[in-house]
C-alpha cells in the first residue's frame, strides 16, 4: 500500500469548503480553556464539515497563534461565534428546533452508541476540562450523551472527546 501525496488527498480550497454542505452539527464550547484543545476542536470541526462552533465564557478565540497551531487553518473554514454565556446559547437553540446535548456523565444519560438524533440539527456542548459542563447548561439542554470509558480515568481530554462525537454524529446525521 502507497501512502497518498497531500496534492492526492482532493483538498476542498477555504472557498469551497465555505460554499459545501454542512453536516447539521453544532459545537457549543462551554469555558474550554486550553488554546490547543480548541485548535483541535476546529480541526475535527473541518474534517467532517460542521455547521458552526460557539465559543463562550473563558474560551478563546482566534486568531491566537496557540489556537492556530493546532487548527491548521480550520478557523478560517469552520464558521463560529463568541457568546458570553453558554446558556443563552442553549436557549435559542432550543427554540430553534435543534436537539441540545450535554456531553457529560450524569444520571440517565444516553450512551453515545444508543443516542439517536430526533431532529435534523443536533448541538452538542463540550465542557471546561476540570469542571465539564456547567449545571444550569445540563439542566437546559434536552439530553445528555455519556461516552462509556472503562479504564480507571473516566475522563477524555476534551479535543478526543469531540472528535469521538463528531465522528459519530456525521455518520448519524448523514445517513
Amino acid at each position: 500500500m502507497r501512502k497518498l501525496l497531500n496534492e492526492e488527498l482532493d483538498r476542498l480550497s477555504v472557498d469551497r469548503f465555505r460554499e459545501s454542505d454542512k453536516t447539521p452539527l453544532i459545537i457549543v464550547l462551554d469555558n474550554v480553556r486550553s488554546l490547543n484543545n480548541i485548535g483541535s476542536v476546529f480541526r475535527s470541526a473541518d474534517a467532517y464539515r460542521v455547521e458552526k462552533i460557539y465559543l463562550c465564557g473563558i474560551t478563546a478565540q482566534p486568531p491566537h497563534k496557540d489556537i492556530r497551531k493546532t487548527a491548521l487553518g480550520a478557523t478560517e473554514t469552520v464558521a463560529w461565534e463568541y457568546r458570553e454565556h453558554t446558556i443563552d446559547v442553549i436557549k435559542e437553540l432550543n427554540e430553534q428546533g435543534v436537539t441540545t446535548c450535554a456531553i457529560e456523565q450524569a444520571e440517565d444519560s444516553v450512551t453515545l452508541r444508543g443516542f439517536k438524533p430526533s431532529t435534523k440539527k443536533v448541538a452538542v456542548v463540550m465542557g471546561n476540562e476540570v469542571k465539564g459542563v456547567q449545571q444550569e447548561v445540563v439542566d437546559a439542554c434536552d439530553t445528555v450523551i455519556e461516552l462509556e470509558q472503562y479504564g480507571t480515568k473516566h475522563s477524555l481530554n476534551i479535543s478526543v472527546c469531540t472528535g469521538i462525537v463528531i465522528y459519530d454524529l456525521f455518520y448519524k446525521l448523514n445517513s
